[in-house]
């Protein structure tokens, strides 16, 4: 079934990177598939790991590129070109130092906000006029170096409060899926 959707959760692979605040995004996807029944996102192209799935009736592309962060808009771009999908067609799920753990912020549009996945992502499809959803991983303490924190493992203290926020993802992706981000925005960003 073609994609109607790409859903792309950003991270860097490889099994020292699984639970870093970085992999926030691949975290949500993990979480989905199981919540879809078990979908399994391990099907290499795009310069990704893919997976197809029907959610809220809406065929979507599942990805988690293996590119490393900073260049996740290769395997965008490329997923968008081959379905010849518009980038207003692509969510992307990824972790923000902004917010505390178990905050969730969804915006339809965007600057990368310092973000270098979603710089890249806005890079290679020419476009910031795609859906996010940003899981809050807290921030940054003054005497971190920005990548030692964001590649750290997310400490026990903040686990449950970003499962929290990966069910909330989850569960506001149909409405994004579906033309009602406005009700996501609304239902989902005043929470936590």
């Amino acid at each position: 079934m073609r994609p109607e959707f790409v859903v792309c959760g950003l991270g860097n692979p490889g099994e020292k990177y699984v639970f870093t605040r970085h992999n926030a995004g691949f975290l949500t996807l993990d979480m989905l598939s199981q919540k879809l029944g078990g979908v399994r996102i391990n099907s290499l192209k795009f310069h990704a790991l893919c997976g197809d799935a029907v959610i809220a009736g809406v065929p979507v592309l599942l990805m988690k590129p293996q590119t490393f962060m900073n260049s996740s808009g290769l395997a965008a771009a490329a997923a968008l070109s081959y379905f010849k999908l518009p980038p207003e067609r692509l969510v992307v799920i990824h972790d923000d130092i902004n917010f505390e753990p178990g905050r969730l912020r969804i915006r339809l549009k965007g600057s990368a906000g310092g973000h270098n996945g979603i710089e890249s992502v806005i890079e290679e499809t020419h476009s910031s006029a795609f859906p996010r959803i940003k899981l809050g991983v807290g921030q940054k303490p003054p005497e971190w170096d920005l990548a030692d924190w964001v590649l750290s493992k997310v400490p026990a203290e903040d686990q449950k409060p970003l499962f929290s926020a990966m069910e909330s993802a989850c569960e506001a992706l149909p409405l994004l899926l579906t033309g009602d981000g406005e009700k996501a925005m609304s239902r989902f960003n005043s929470a936590g």
